[in-house]
């Protein structure tokens, strides 16, 4: 069935959402996430984010096909002497490595376009809130990096394949360097990269830590930018999603659950970002983001819909268990 850049192809046209602009004066402003098209200003940057985009959407086939070696690995640990079943064990890890190795490296291509995308949002030319009303085309891509991201840290989180295949790869090539056989098989994966790999799969949700990482470090890396011009931009973009999400007129015009799934996944996506950069962060009563109505709205949803991105709330945020966060929010991110 063919998929529409994993966006809803029915968002929508111009999309009415109330927010606070860095002047704190209360304004409407629109975000087309359907029909918006990059101005000559926005074609070089948008251009280069696409063809990330359209990767993206590879990987996520890749990751939701991927099917483990864990039969043949099963078979090669309990015969060890028979030479031909290593060898099919091996043959077949080997393919799922490079696989993984290529989901891993492009982890660091989302981030750089993460960092072109906040570059342009956080310009000291206009507010944050008005950079994404002006540059519709390119607050889609990055509402569409998010979505990419949650959905692809669900997916990894369904799949133990993929730890229990790489362990496999990581033991057999130690035991190949030891007896001198690496051969071939040990340039596909190097010693020093299968360790970042091994830390980039430990986490629960490896992309939406690489995008938080990079977050925090492009604030870092750039002093002279209020951080409120990140978390300006970020919490607008919660407020477009939380809208959309709770006001009928909007929710009807959504004809799958898939377009649902993209502003929930989004909207949790710039929940935690903010979380991460804010000093403060995303759960504290002075929070620019709506926090109890974004919950609402996901608590609103079935549960076997949500409960990844509640997790994610619960588990991925930073401040969440801070004593400046109101109970009442605590209770309703509780399991209970």
């Amino acid at each position: 069935m063919k998929r529409t850049c994993f966006v809803c192809a029915t968002m929508g046209n111009l999309i009415k959402v109330l927010s606070r602009d860095i002047d704190n004066n209360a304004g409407n402003f629109f975000l087309d996430f359907e029909n918006a098209e990059a101005s000559w200003s926005e074609k070089e940057v948008w251009e280069k984010v696409n063809e990330v985009l359209k990767e993206a959407r590879v990987i996520l086939d890749e990751l939701q096909a991927y099917a483990g070696a864990g039969e043949d690995i099963r078979l090669a640990i309990q015969s060890p002497s028979e030479e031909g079943v290593q060898e099919r064990a091996w043959s077949a890890v080997l393919p799922l490595v490079a696989k993984l190795k290529r989901f891993y490296e492009f982890s660091h291509k989302l981030e750089v376009s993460l960092r072109c995308l906040l570059d342009i949002f956080t310009s000291p030319e206009a507010p944050p809130t008005q950079q994404l009303e002006n540059k519709q085309a390119l607050a889609r891509q990055f509402a569409l990096i998010l979505h990419f991201t949650l959905r692809f840290d669900e997916l990894k989180m369904t799949i133990p394949a993929i730890q229990n295949d790489f362990s496999y790869y990581r033991r057999t090539i130690s035991r190949m360097r030891i007896n001198n056989l690496c051969g071939d098989a040990d340039t596909e994966v190097n010693n020093e990269l299968a360790n970042r790999m091994s830390l980039f799969y430990a986490s629960a949700t490896p992309m939406l830590k690489t995008l938080s990482d990079a977050t925090i470090k492009f604030v870092s890396d750039n002093p002279e930018i209020p951080v409120e011009n990140t978390t300006d931009c970020l919490s607008t973009m919660a407020g477009v999603c939380k809208v959309m999400l709770e006001t009928p007129e909007y929710r009807s015009r959504f004809t799958s659950d898939e377009t649902l799934l993209f502003c929930l996944r989004v909207m949790v996506g710039v929940i935690i970002l903010y979380d991460h950069v804010h000093p403060a962060g995303a759960f504290v009563k002075t929070s620019n983001i709506d926090m109890k109505g974004c919950i609402r709205v996901l608590r609103e949803q079935p549960a076997s819909s949500v409960e990844g991105l509640l997790d994610a709330l619960r588990y991925t945020t930073k401040h969440l268990n801070d004593e400046a966060t109101p109970k009442h929010i605590r209770n309703m991110l509780s399991n209970n």
